[in-house]
């Protein structure tokens, strides 16, 4: 069964804002070793690791809520220059904008069941939702709209 992992986007204060920190990664990925490689390094291997890899995305927390999510293409050990081992989060470059959800702040990563994950926004940029704060968006679900 496929799980998800849910993690603060430190540092971003829009959705935008991160496609922007995207494309750039991938550009200079592209530049240095001719592929795309986006990932994330984080202190721990999830113990489900099989369940995340089967399907599994990262959902991102912007400005307390989940807003967005990266589907996840593989979990690879690294170990620091200090030799601890740690877990490379490697995720695809499209992002996926999902029903914003108000979320706490929290350290690390956590799982996600699918159950409890927002659902997809749909067809459109990014970009063409930024406008809406995610408070209006959750509204507009509530009443049915969205």
């Amino acid at each position: 069964m496929t799980v998800h992992l849910i993690k603060l986007c430190v540092g971003v204060d829009t959705v935008a804002e991160l496609e922007d920190w995207v494309k750039e990664r991938a550009r200079a990925s592209r530049k240095r070793s001719g592929k795309v490689r986006l990932e994330h390094v984080t202190r721990t291997m999830p113990k489900r690791r099989d369940e995340v890899l089967e399907g599994g995305s990262l959902y991102w927390v912007i400005k307390g809520f989940v807003q967005v999510r990266q589907p996840i293409i593989g979990l690879e050990p690294r170990r620091g220059k200090d030799g601890i081992e740690r877990c490379a989060i490697c995720f695809a470059p499209k992002l996926v904008t999902v029903m914003p959800h108000p979320h706490r702040a929290f350290q690390g990563w956590r799982y996600l069941e699918p159950k409890d994950a927002p659902g997809d926004l749909g067809a459109g940029s990014v970009k063409s939702r930024e406008d809406l704060p995610p408070e209006l968006l959750l509204e507009l679900r509530s009443l049915g709209i969205l």
